[in-house]
Order: structure tokens, then C-alpha cells, then sequence
């Protein structure tokens, strides 16, 4: 089977991690569809797979967690019994994330329901990641309650915040956001710092995904149509936030914020990355 050079593989990765849909990816660089879906799909593994393995014993203090919506094949409500026979992954699926409010590192994401079996899931895997107790702030999505008691039981900081909205005004279009005209904090546990109970942070990353990842953008043509396509996705993604690419505030990137890594790394580094994974499994087989 023919290869993709270093270079090539670059290419394409460099266009995925900037919001290139698929095909556009296929235009700009000249390299097979069926090509490109398959660098995505293994780089995306070999993402995953390291931010899995360095993402451990983080000093994270103050945590943010929310979740984002998204879909695979059709939405849920256009999901048939024909489709959900030839497509069982079809429909609605949920983003968690967790971001860190000071390194604005995301060391933790999970894809499921908006359920509290995947909250649960979820939280115990952010968990398992940190070294310290932490600060935790969450929407009132009633499964946090439970996810963060399991995780942590009482060696936790947790509040939630929960923003309240007006009405639409009639004249505004249907895609208009309700306007904030207030909102509600509650102290679930330990001694949560007031000035740092916020989800400002996990907000403007939630518009970063919408905005970097062609299957998370509204209204689009470039949602998914494989649950494997969309994790390794947005595995990627998140390999380009957390390693690559430079956070204005920081001027740095997050992961040399957080202290994982001690470079700014780029689409080279993570083919380089790629070639010893493939070693690796090559050594394994």
C-alpha cells in the first residue's frame, strides 16, 4: 500500500487542525478523500493515545466542565428505524470537556450522552488525571451533582453556576441568544473561591471548538458521519489546542502552561510522533 510522505502528511494535518473540512482538505493539498480519512482516523488514535498517557498527575486548581452538542449521520430527531439499522451510531451525540481556568489546558473530554452514565464516566477520568485538590465549576446539569461526589466525594471545592435567561423578543431571528439577566451560585461542597466560580472560560472554549472543528460548526454540511471519524476528530483537535497552537493570553501554549511539555510542537512534531507509534505497534505485532 502507497504511503503518504512526511511532508504530505503534514499537509493535511496542518488543513484539519485550521477547520478545513474534509473535501477542502482534499482540494487545498491534492491527496485522496479516502487518504485523508485515513490520516485523520490514525493520527487522531495516536492523539488520544498520547494526551492519555502524559495527561497524569496535573496540578490543575481550578477546573471548568461543561458540555456541547453535536451529531452523527442526522440529528436524533430525523433518526428513522432504517437508519438507526444501517447507521446505529446516528443521532445526537454530547461533548464533555473539562478546561482549565489558569493554563487553559482541556486534560479531559469525553464523547456519550448527556447522561449521567457518561458524566459519570467523565468526571472519574478528569480525576484521575490531577495530583491536587481542585476548584470545580459546572452548569446546573443536575448529572454533575452525582459525577463530582463519585469522583471526589468531599475532597473538592464544587459550585455550580447557573446563568438565567430572558425571553426572545419577537423581531430578533430564531438564531439569536437569549440575553443573561442574571444568575444563580450554589456551594455544593468544601470552600469554593466566589471570585473564581465562573464557566467564562469553558464557554469561549466551547466557541473555540465551534469555530476550529468543521463537524462542531452550526448550521454547516461537515458534521460526521462515523462516531470512530468524529472522536478521532476531535482528538486532533484538541492535540492542536492543548500542544500546538499558541494561546493569545498565554503566549504559550497550554500544555507548556500546565508544564506537560517544554516546547511549542508542530504538524512535523506530530508526524514524527505518528512514525514511533507505528514503530511501536509494529514491535507489538
Amino acid at each position: 500500500m502507497n504511503r503518504l510522505d512526511n511532508e504530505k502528511r503534514a499537509q493535511v494535518i496542518s488543513c484539519l487542525i485550521e477547520g478545513c473540512s474534509i473535501r477542502s482538505t482534499v482540494r487545498m493539498t491534492g491527496v485522496a478523500k479516502k487518504t485523508v480519512m485515513r490520516v485523520l482516523v490514525e493520527v487522531g488514535e495516536v492523539c488520544a493515545d498520547y494526551q492519555d498517557h502524559v495527561f497524569r498527575n496535573l496540578r490543575c486548581k481550578r477546573l471548568q466542565l461543561d458540555e456541547m452538542w453535536a451529531w452523527i449521520y442526522c440529528k436524533e430527531k430525523n433518526r428513522t428505524e432504517e437508519i438507526a439499522r444501517t447507521h446505529p451510531d446516528s443521532g445526537d451525540v454530547w461533548l464533555w470537556i473539562a478546561a482549565d481556568a489558569d493554563t487553559k489546558l482541556v486534560p479531559s473530554w469525553m464523547l456519550g450522552q448527556r447522561d449521567t452514565a457518561t458524566a459519570t464516566a467523565f468526571v472519574s477520568d478528569l480525576a484521575s488525571r490531577l495530583s491536587n485538590r481542585v476548584q470545580i465549576t459546572t452548569d446546573g446539569h443536575r448529572p454533575y451533582l452525582e459525577a463530582v461526589e463519585n469522583a471526589f466525594g468531599m475532597e473538592v471545592d464544587y459550585s455550580i453556576l447557573q446563568k438565567i435567561y430572558g425571553s426572545v423578543l419577537e423581531n430578533e431571528t430564531r438564531y439569536s441568544p437569549a440575553k443573561c439577566i442574571g444568575i444563580d451560585v450554589r456551594h455544593v461542597s468544601g470552600n469554593p473561591d466566589p471570585k473564581h466560580i465562573s464557566t467564562s472560560y469553558i464557554e469561549r472554549q466551547n466557541w473555540t471548538v465551534r469555530t476550529k472543528m468543521r463537524r462542531y460548526t452550526r448550521l454547516s454540511n461537515g458534521f460526521s458521519r462515523k462516531l470512530g471519524n468524529h472522536a478521532a476528530a476531535t482528538a486532533l483537535n484538541y492535540f492542536a489546542y492543548n500542544f500546538i497552537q499558541i494561546h493569545s493570553t498565554l503566549r504559550t501554549s497550554p500544555a507548556m502552561a500546565a508544564g506537560v511539555t517544554n516546547r511549542l510542537w508542530d504538524a512535523k512534531d506530530l508526524v514524527t510522533l505518528w512514525e514511533s507509534f507505528e514503530y511501536e505497534q509494529k514491535k507489538v505485532a
